[in-house]
């Protein structure tokens, strides 16, 4: 039953703040990586494990969200996830070395996977079937804009005061949310007495994802399969997804009810949410690293240019909502949506090494309201005809897809950036010869420069060849960030299909009926 008046708000508030909370987390730890290095005393390498240990414990709670939630009831699941990431925050926070801490965000990842999913579905019951794309769009807002403000807020926060309190400033949201969702959230029945647990689910979940994780996070920085222990992860998620999908669809009590995938609805939504991580976790990490990398900015500035960006995101996602309850199609927002993608990666894809702060409002704005069109939509057609124990089971799997796609694009365009990198590289060593006037014309100028402050002939001669080459490979990354912004633009565009795959249906009235 939904909820009515003060109780519904206080309801969404509560489950929005504590699902931002997650979605901050992801991304908050990745600009303060150099200061932990250097306050544990840990390498680059190992420092990154902060980062990959919450993703992949993440990734291997969120598609048995929905069964945790429906064994214990969805509201002490949800409750004890927050208890549990409030407390794993503080140890974050007062770790004492580099294993301390990953173990601690490990713990941190496995709780904050049970937000986002219960966080989605208790909204979902507690707004009537026909505001389901209102509920949506309020839920998308965390979802969208977390990812996107977690680097501004971790670069402030280390800049202003430590890398500890990116964790501690968890502490008093964690149990505010913890209060109001005892006191206000309804409690459902626990369904796990008397039935058996799927140990052997769990565990080849844990195997079969908790791998893949790892492969996408740590291969390119292990040079793929050139690193033994990456070949024998890829091995052995291709194996444990086979018997993991073996053993769900031959128990009586599966960790993950795969019937779901009968609604052709979810089964065209899990793709294309896959796309949308594709898009937005992609993005997200390929802007930062190029203004940061490539124009100097730091990272407070690189957040304050994102932020126009998602307040165009948050300004349409109840418009959104409201154009799904009056019946506008799912399908024809979720394709301007992907059309405005694809013209925001075609603007960037054009950028220089002199674009300023002005040249990215435009494109950044229209990311945003594209965003908007794509999460509302896409994910009221995967669990709009869902309904009771089937809700929770579907946010959990679709959260895992865009979350998966996430790490498959971040993967993939690092990869790629490098490649092109390379590429553009040997094509511009080509023009670097005495025969090409401009070469001979930019060289003798830097020559001249250097000589006119008090250099050496063979020290400016020196000097300007390095100034060369940092000017090759400057224009080198420059390309590559282009390629990927392409790359990015292409697939959404190429997704498109994919939306009409799903029945069409108007706004919300298969959801009224689905209820």
């Amino acid at each position: 039953m939904a909820e009515t008046g003060f109780k519904k708000w206080i309801i969404t508030i509560t489950v929005i703040t504590a699902s931002l909370l997650e979605l901050i987390d992801t991304t908050i730890v990745n600009v303060s990586i150099p200061q932990i290095q250097g306050n544990l005393g840990a390498t680059i390498t190992d420092a990154a494990w902060v980062v990959t240990g919450y993703s992949v414990a993440n990734v291997i709670i969120l598609p048995m969200s929905g069964w945790l939630g429906s064994f214990f009831g969805r509201k002490n699941y949800f409750l004890a996830s927050i208890i549990v990431f409030t407390i794993a925050s503080f140890l974050c926070g007062n770790a004492q070395s580099l294993s301390e801490l990953v173990m601690f965000r490990i713990l941190q990842g496995l709780a904050g996977a049970g937000l986002i999913s219960t966080a989605q579905a208790i909204l979902l019951e507690t707004w009537p079937p026909n505001q389901v794309g209102t509920a949506t769009a309020l839920f998308g807002l965390g979802a969208i804009v977390g990812p996107t403000i977690g680097p501004t807020i971790g670069g402030y926060i280390t800049d202003h005061a430590a890398w500890r309190w990116i964790f501690y400033v968890n502490i008093p949201v964690g149990i505010l949310a913890a209060v109001c969702t005892y006191m206000f959230v309804r409690a459902t029945p626990s369904d796990g007495k008397g039935k058996p647990i799927d140990w052997w689910g769990i565990a080849l979940l844990a195997i079969a994802v908790g791998s893949l994780q790892t492969i996408l996070e740590k291969g390119e920085d292990e040079d793929w399969f050139a690193t033994p222990y990456i070949t024998v992860l890829t091995v052995t998620a291709i194996f444990g997804t086979l018997l993991f999908i073996w053993r769900e669809l031959s128990t009586e009590y599966p960790i993950i009810n795969f019937k779901i995938m009968r609604h052709r609805s979810f089964s065209a939504g899990m793709v294309t949410s896959f796309v949308l991580g594709v898009g937005l976790y992609g993005s997200t990490f390929v802007f930062p690293v190029f203004c940061q990398g490539l124009l100097g900015f730091s990272a407070q500035q690189t957040g304050e240019i994102l932020f126009p960006g998602g307040m165009f995101t948050i300004i349409m996602m109840p418009f959104v909502g409201i154009m799904l309850n009056k019946g506008v199609p799912a399908q024809f927002m979720a394709t301007i949506g992907m059309l405005l993608f694809f013209v925001f990666s075609a603007m960037l894809s054009h950028s220089t090494l002199s674009s300023g702060i002005g040249d990215f409002f435009w494109p950044l704005a229209i990311r945003g309201v594209g965003l908007s069109l794509l999460f509302v939509p896409l994910t009221t057609m995967a669990i709009g005809g869902l309904k009771g124990a089937e809700i929770g089971q579907g946010t959990g799997l679709n959260n895992m897809m865009r979350q998966l796609g996430g790490s498959f694009g971040i993967a993939g365009l690092n990869t790629m950036i490098h490649i092109r990198q390379a590429v553009h590289r040997n094509n511009l060593l080509v023009n670097i010869n005495n025969y090409n006037p401009f070469y001979n014309e930019r060289f003798n100028g830097y020559v001249q420069a250097f000589v006119a402050k008090g250099k050496s002939i063979s020290d400016a001669t020196r000097m300007a060849y390095g100034a060369i080459e940092g000017a090759v490979q400057k224009q080198s990354t420059l390309l590559s960030y282009n390629d990927a912004y392409w790359i990015v633009g292409i697939v959404m565009l190429c997704a498109i299909p994919l939306v009409y795959l799903a029945p069409f249906v108007k706004g919300q009235k298969a959801v009224s009926e689905s209820h």
